[in-house]
């Protein structure tokens, strides 16, 4: 059922429903939904696909293109999940690729599954 889920997750991302995939994860992890915004924060670097700000809770993406990428949406997501009250970070970058990783893994099985019942 979890695997399913996640699958669910990447395939609105993919779609081109990013906040649908933002409220559901929201939704499941019984947090806030984070904001998200096209555009990066004055000093990040242009090579930063995108950036999660614990102040404002937000989740900025380089440009739209970037909205439909769901390593980058799932790892920022995995930010604003282990932010606590205090706007500190409590997730690592090594355990924000997991968390992103394990719902493309999910959605990848799923694909590879439909595609062998042909």
């Amino acid at each position: 059922m979890e695997q399913r889920f996640e699958a669910s997750i990447v395939w609105l991302i993919l779609n081109g429903e990013t906040e649908k995939a933002l409220e559901t994860l929201a939704k499941h992890y019984d947090v806030n939904v984070p904001n998200l915004k096209v555009g990066l924060p004055k000093g990040r670097k242009i090579k930063t696909l995108g950036c999660y700000t614990a102040k404002n809770k937000t989740i900025s993406v380089l440009n739209s293109d970037v909205l439909k990428q769901p390593f980058v949406i799932l790892h920022e997501f995995y930010h604003h999940l282990r932010t606590n009250a205090d706007a500190k970070h409590l997730g690592t970058e090594k355990y924000a690729d997991e968390f992103a990783k394990k719902f493309i893994q999910a959605y990848n099985s799923m694909e590879a599954g439909k595609s062998g019942n042909n």
